[in-house]
């Protein structure tokens, strides 16, 4: 009686368990009729006890079911309210004769969270892609640099975003950094030594990430002199990554080592902000690429040597031999993904790029070759460009061939018929690739081929637009000058004193359209190469004073006083456009400042060190004309050297601008092989710059007097 008491209360327990399980428990036949369920079982098909009993499973399944085949599966299921799940169920088959056991746990909100989990990360992953993307569109650093700063704006909608690099003497600064017009920016101030000492530098390098939400929290504990200097700047929060570049040692034990090459930094300036994990994350990321960017140069030198290096090493190591293996198997792997990186890049890029060894044989190229001229990579790898491309057309590229292994950077530009049946046109680059170890040997070249068709097409329709302005409007322009002069002397009678000023203002008005004719057909006629520079050895105080007397009677009706500072100085120049230069820059400062203020022209004598094995330093003066006027905005510093581009188009207007000035002058200067550019701080004025190379006289040096 005894065992069968026992009988009775387990079975009373297993009644209570199959009853009040959370879980959907069902036993069916082999005909797969519901033959009993447990209360959570009818709240999960939606029917009571009575309407699910000798009803088949498989009016509820939206998909053939196979019970025989697993013991865990998922299957889905059709609630009568029209409701889809999905349920994850465990059989126990046999449990008693003719009949299994299932149990079923509804996983729809599960799956809906991992799929939408998977939606985002999609989402990211095509967001991190396409910023990506558009950072390795360009092989400047300058531009991708900038692109990373403003896409990281965009996403992150920071109020300023900056890249800050480390030199080697452990200084720094800005070089590049998209802030709203709300902010001050940043670039090019030199922080000072005590914001970042060495052991944030030692932090960074080792790849710390900085998140702060709220720069005056006392938990973050910030150096207070750092507190002060992001006050000045208005800094409430900011995120800083550390941009690595991972360089390769051959003399050290470590065959791979991170250097601190600079900091990805985002400021948020209105209010304090909490960084997300997905910010944080994108940082890294973006911060990895640039650092790729700045090291694909020597990964494309160094790969040879890497493999070679590690070989010797691990078999010269002895103690642990799983160890070498494991190491070896972690090199190749690095060397693989570094290969794919590259190739994905430069499959990217919307331009030919090849490699080609010193026997003239292809060993590289992207699959643009083969969407342009229809030939794939893995047939021409190792090829002689005379078969690739054929006896005619080698014989056109020969000599540019051969210049590149010689050791010189080529550039030239050829016209093709591309894979569409059209004649394009192409620029060429071969760029020099030198052994590491000696300098002197060319191992081969890299070639770069885009397309210039466009670019082509609108100097085509440039060059026609300036025949027609030769012909057809300096003429009759001049013609119109001419008679307006003669009108404004009065010998063909008088005019009312209306009508007098109303002369003077067309007399005005044809004299710039004269002015702006003339301009344009001189720099047409500079970029064409119409022109001949004369150069030769010119005194640089004769061409100061030149232009100064030509300026100083503008200087004087415009009450500005103008001061200049000769140097004795030979300097390598056409003297008649140097001329025109610094009289064009004058006249700009003349114009734009105000009354009783002072236009300066001075030159400064400047080094530069050549990177050769002597060490030689070039010498070159350094022209400056410094004014005191309104001020050029930091964002137009670039642009006022381009065609047509004024700082303030009205203000210009009426005082005669025609937006060729300082076009010209750039291309003069570029033709002496010299450099323009600007700086200049709002309502302080600007200071133009330009230089030229300095003749220096046999056995001696020249001195400023």
């Amino acid at each position: 009686m005894e065992r069968v008491g026992d009988f009775s209360e387990q079975k009373l327990l297993l009644q209570a368990v199959f009853e009040r399980s959370f879980e959907a428990i069902i036993i069916i036949d082999r005909a797969l009729r519901f033959v009993e369920v447990n209360p959570s079982a009818c709240e999960l098909f939606g029917s009571t006890r009575e309407e699910l009993i000798g009803q088949s499973i498989r009016n509820f399944v939206t998909c053939p079911l196979d019970l025989e085949g697993q013991d865990i599966a998922k299957m889905p299921i059709l609630h009568p309210q029209g409701e889809s799940k999905t349920v994850e169920y465990s059989r126990v088959k046999d449990l008693l004769p003719e009949y299994n056991l299932l149990v079923l746990r509804d996983v729809t909100n599960l799956q809906r969270a991992a799929e939408a989990e998977l939606h985002r990360q999609h989402q990211r992953v095509q967001l991190f892609s396409d910023v990506t993307l558009k950072i390795r569109q360009s092989l400047q650093l300058k531009e991708i640099l900038h692109t990373a700063v403003t896409e990281v704006q965009r996403i992150l909608q920071a109020d300023r975003v900056l890249i800050y690099q480390v030199f080697a003497n452990g200084t720094g600064m800005p070089i590049s950094e998209a802030v709203l017009p709300d902010y001050a920016p940043i670039l090019g101030v030199e922080f000072p030594e005590e914001v970042f000492p060495e052991d944030y530098r030692e932090l960074y390098a080792e790849g710390r990430v900085q998140a702060i939400a709220d720069v005056h929290r006392a938990d973050k504990a910030l150096a207070e002199c750092l507190v002060e200097f992001m006050d000045e700047w208005m800094v409430k929060a900011k995120l800083v990554v550390p941009i690595l570049q991972n360089l390769k040692s051959q003399t050290e034990e470590t065959q791979h080592r991170d250097r601190l090459w600079g900091l990805l930094i985002a400021h948020q300036c209105a209010t304090p902000r909490q960084w997300t994990d997905f910010e944080l994350e994108l940082m890294q990321q973006l911060a990895d690429q640039i650092g790729i960017a700045l090291s694909q140069a020597e990964l494309l030198e160094n790969l040879e040597d890497l493999v070679a290096e590690r070989t010797t090493k691990l078999r010269e190591a002895n103690s642990n031999l799983q160890q070498e293996i494991n190491d070896r198997l972690d090199a190749e792997a690095a060397l693989r993904r570094s290969e794919e990186q590259l190739r994905l890049i430069a499959n990217g890029l919307p331009v030919l790029i090849a490699y080609v060894d010193k026997q003239q044989r292809y060993r590289f190229n992207n699959e643009v070759y083969q969407t342009w001229l229809g030939l794939s990579p893995t047939k021409i790898d190792g090829c002689h460009l005379k078969k690739v491309h054929g006896e005619e057309e080698y014989q056109k590229i020969r000599e540019y061939v051969e210049t590149a292994l010689s050791g010189q950077t080529v550039n030239y530009e050829t016209d093709i018929i591309l894979l569409d049946g059209w004649v394009h046109s192409l620029s060429v680059t071969y760029i020099p690739h030198f052994n590491e170890r000696k300098k002197n040997v060319v191992q081969g070249f890299f070639a770069l081929t885009s397309d210039i068709s466009d670019r082509k097409a609108i100097e085509r329709m440039k060059d026609e637009f300036i025949s027609v302005v030769s012909h057809e409007l300096r003429t009759p322009l001049t013609s119109i000058h001419s008679s307006l002069k003669i009108l404004a002397t009065g010998k063909l009678g008088n005019l009312s004193s209306k009508g007098q000023r109303m002369l003077n203002i067309a007399d005005e008005q044809t004299e710039r359209l004269v002015r702006l004719v003339n301009n344009v057909l001189d720099l047409q006629s500079i970029q064409s190469g119409k022109v001949k520079m004369n150069k030769k050895a010119c005194k640089a105080k004769e061409l100061m004073i030149e232009a100064v007397q030509t300026m100083q009677t503008m200087a004087q009706e415009h009450e500005v006083k103008l001061l200049a500072k000769p140097v004795n100085f030979m300097v390598w120049a056409d003297p008649d456009y140097i001329v025109q230069t610094l009289t064009n820059l004058v006249s700009n400062a003349i114009k734009f400042s105000p009354p009783d203020s002072t236009v300066w022209l001075s030159a400064k004598r400047k080094y530069q060190r050549k990177t050769t094995k002597r060490k030689k330093s070039i010498s070159y003066i350094t022209f400056e004309v410094k004014d005191q006027g309104q001020g050029i905005p930091a964002n137009q510093l670039e642009t006022i050297f381009e065609r047509f581009q004024q700082v303030d188009s009205s203000d210009s207007r009426k005082k005669g601008g025609t937006g060729l000035g300082l076009a010209i002058c750039r291309q003069i200067i570029e033709e002496h092989n010299g450099k323009i550019w600007a700086k200049s701080r709002l309502e302080r004025g600007s200071t133009f710059y330009f230089t030229l190379p300095i003749v220096l006289p046999k056995g001696g040096d020249s001195n400023d007097q």
